[in-house]
């Protein structure tokens, strides 16, 4: 199978603007994404798909491959999908840009639910980590990934799921990581469809496809780096560092 890792970068992030060319530790934060991702190994090809100018150079002024987006797109997944519509390529895995901790291991499992039998079934899977800390449960800029006995997603949210309502059990709480792994097919396909409901309402677009009864495998992983989504995350990204 041929495996790409593609980064989908927009300069102006709603909650934290122009975070992909925030300094850490001496170095802008889509350049660690890029380097950590290459240095991983487990990727035929690695690129930056990006509408910004500013991030383009930055990627490819460091000797980096990145793409230009054509047009505006409602989320990452449609702006790699636009860049591999003419590729040949089996498995698509879509690493955000603000990861700048990306590690091999994690990459590593989760491109390994798509190889034999059992992995022929799979369409979509994604990584999750366990949340033991209360604040990070009830935050909402931790999306929350409830799963079945298979590790098939059931819901994600942003609210606090599952909700303990019976105090003498203590659930696992999962946060998602936003990384994911297409056949390319279904990433196609997921741009044909409109936006969900769910998707709409909790503004979390792996939605899209629990609500087209697409199951989405879900991998638990160890990895406790440092998405960044608020300038408070890249001073965390920083003390990580």
């Amino acid at each position: 199978m041929k495996k790409i890792g593609l980064i989908p970068a927009r300069y102006g992030a709603t909650r934290f603007p122009g975070k992909m060319m925030a300094d850490l530790g001496g170095k802008t934060v889509i350049l660690r994404t890029y380097e950590s991702t290459v240095n991983t190994g487990v990727f035929d090809e690695v690129m930056v798909v990006t509408d910004s100018d500013i991030i383009y150079n930055e990627i490819v002024s460091h000797g980096g491959k990145a793409i230009m987006s054509k047009k505006e797109h409602e989320s990452g997944s449609d702006r790699i999908a636009e860049a591999v519509a003419d590729m040949d390529v089996d498995i698509v895995v879509n690493v955000q840009g603000d990861e700048p901790f990306t590690q091999r291991e994690p990459l590593e499992k989760l491109l390994q639910v798509f190889e034999g039998e059992a992995g022929k079934n799979v369409q979509v899977a994604s990584l999750m980590q366990e949340l033991h800390d209360e604040a990070s449960i009830a935050d909402p800029n931790y999306v929350k990934v409830a799963v079945d006995k298979n590790f098939n997603a059931l819901f994600f949210s942003r609210s606090v799921i599952p909700y303990p309502r019976n105090q003498e059990v203590k659930p696992v709480y999962y946060e998602h990581i936003g990384i994911y792994a297409f056949r390319k097919q279904t990433l196609m396909d997921f741009t044909q469809w409109p936006m969900t409901p769910l998707e709409s309402a909790e503004k979390i677009e792996c939605l899209r496809y629990l609500e087209n009864g697409v199951p989405m495998k879900m991998v638990l992983t160890s990895y406790m780096g440092v998405e960044i989504d608020t300038p408070e995350d890249l001073v965390k990204a920083a003390k990580y560092l």
